[in-house]
């Protein structure tokens, strides 16, 4: 085992000493000094996320990967160079379905084990960091925490909607090599809740976006605030600041079914004017390697990822065998030949390219210019268009009128300036659900929000996936079976 740097134990590892997965942040130092020094805690801090942007996680399988192709956002052609056919079949017996989500399992709890490790010694660092920057870790390594089981348990277990005493994933708090106990989904939302609630208190004292004078946008022509002060605080929204973990609140909250608290989470940040719409101008730069493709001023978080650019232009770019979209098929998503003519994200998102099967729509999401795009490339984790959609659903029952305006207001943001309204609910989630995933294309959380509502939704060539468990829960890794955790 090596001692030179820190060696993390991953959850396959928790009940076998010889399972080690080596996560060490920028900076390799030892273990026993890597909480000696005010660095140190800031370079464990960072390495959560470091951790959380690989190929195997939110570089690029739970965004442009899994999630997407189980949600029937990709055609896959036979000869499947990619691997996913399967997957998009729903066969999670297929070696590349278990090899890909093991990874995932295995990432996720490792982030958990760093944050644990964070959290076991940020009580005792009163003569390194000074009040307000112990806080800031503890509330970030929480909220992370937080974050990566509830993408644990939106795989793995069932939906609240589903099966409301099901059983859930391990939730663990402390740095152990102990096999871990399994909760029920109860308790696992219990304690993500708990989790995001505390960090938030934290945050709000001490996180620099909360000064009334942060400013949100792009270093230049906006003049944010965002590159002020010590590097260690600034860019917020790369990190889980105060109000991306509301966000992330308003999300928890929602799939509990918790609809009044959810609502307050997402007005909050709604109501909070940190993060304006994206001027049309930027989203529709004619510039090609000038446009904000990626809605910067609208995330409330993301993962930068400087190093992403290749995997992402070989799973989505790469030719007619990468992961792409028929065009008939986008057309229909996007409601083209009706209210979605003028959809921006329609004409900015995708390109029509020419193939030997007569064409394909290729995802543009992620293409940018390093050294002229407004922004850094950047894994959209939260955003403000899904407090909107938060809010809608959650108010929905009690003002629907309200519910429409909230949807209206994304839409016209769109480029979709007719206003929706009907008194079906019906309608009103049907209306809801597809600008979400018009919203969320490449970004792995449509499949989820199927999940969640136990949803029917289209598949390829005009078919309907039917909700059951066995499309909306994953089989756990073999080693968590044998090792007793199921």
């Amino acid at each position: 085992m090596r001692t030179n740097i820190i060696l993390i134990c991953s959850m396959l590892a928790l009940a076998s000493c010889s399972k080690w997965l080596d996560v060490s942040p920028k900076s390799e130092v030892s273990m026993d000094l890597l909480f000696t020094t005010r660095e140190g805690y800031q370079d464990a801090l960072n390495g959560l996320y470091s951790r959380s942007v690989k190929e195997e996680l939110y570089g690029r399988e739970l965004t442009a990967g899994t999630l997407d192709v189980l949600a029937q956002n990709y055609a896959i052609d036979v000869i499947d160079r990619v691997g996913f056919r399967q997957t998009q079949q729903f066969n999670y017996r297929d070696n590349n379905f278990i090899n890909r989500q093991k990874a995932v399992w295995a990432g996720l709890y490792n982030v958990v084990a760093n944050s644990n490790l964070i959290l076991k010694h940020i009580d005792g660092s009163q003569q390194l960091l000074d009040a307000d920057e112990r806080d800031l870790i503890k509330g970030e390594a929480l909220a992370m925490r937080a974050w990566s089981h509830f993408d644990v348990l939106r795989q793995f277990a069932p939906s609240p909607i589903s099966a409301p005493a099901g059983k859930g994933i391990p939730y663990v708090t402390v740095f152990s090599k102990s096999t871990p106990m399994v909760y029920t989904l109860r308790q696992v939302l219990d304690s993500v809740i708990r989790d995001l609630t505390d960090a938030r208190a934290l945050l709000r004292q001490t996180d620099p976006i909360m000064q009334p004078g942060y400013k949100v946008g792009y270093t230049t022509p906006d003049s944010s605030t965002e590159v002020s002060g010590p590097m260690f605080l600034q860019h917020r929204r790369h990190r889980l600041n105060y109000y991306a973990v509301t966000g992330e609140l308003a999300r928890v909250q929602l799939y509990a079914g918790n609809h009044t608290a959810a609502l307050a989470m997402a007005k909050e940040v709604i109501e909070s004017n940190k993060f304006p719409f994206t001027r049309q101008t930027d989203f529709l730069q004619p510039d090609d390697q000038l446009k904000d493709r990626i809605l910067y001023k609208e995330l409330l978080f993301g993962l930068y990822a400087p190093n992403m650019t290749n995997p992402l232009y070989d799973r989505l770019r790469n030719g007619e065998t990468t992961l792409n979209t028929p065009p008939g098929e986008l057309r229909t998503i996007f409601e083209v030949a009706g209210p979605g003519a003028e959809d921006f994200r329609y004409k900015q998102w995708f390109t029509q390219q020419n193939s030997s099967t007569g064409g394909y729509m290729r995802l543009e999401k992620y293409n940018r210019n390093s050294d002229k795009n407004l922004h850094d490339l950047m894994i959209p984790m939260l955003r403000l268009s899904e407090m909107y959609y938060i809010a809608a659903e959650s108010v929905y029952d009690t003002e629907p009128a309200k519910a429409w305006a909230y949807l209206n207001t994304l839409r016209k943001q769109r480029g979709m300036g007719v206003p929706l309204n009907d008194p079906s609910k019906t309608v009103f989630m049907a209306e809801l659900v597809k600008d979400a995933r018009k919203e969320f294309f490449g970004e792995g959380q449509i499949f989820y929000m199927y999940k969640r509502l136990n949803r029917a939704y289209p598949g390829q060539s005009g078919n309907t996936i039917q909700p059951s468990p066995e499309i909306f829960v994953f089989p756990w890794p073999d080693d968590e079976i044998a090792y007793g955790n199921r």
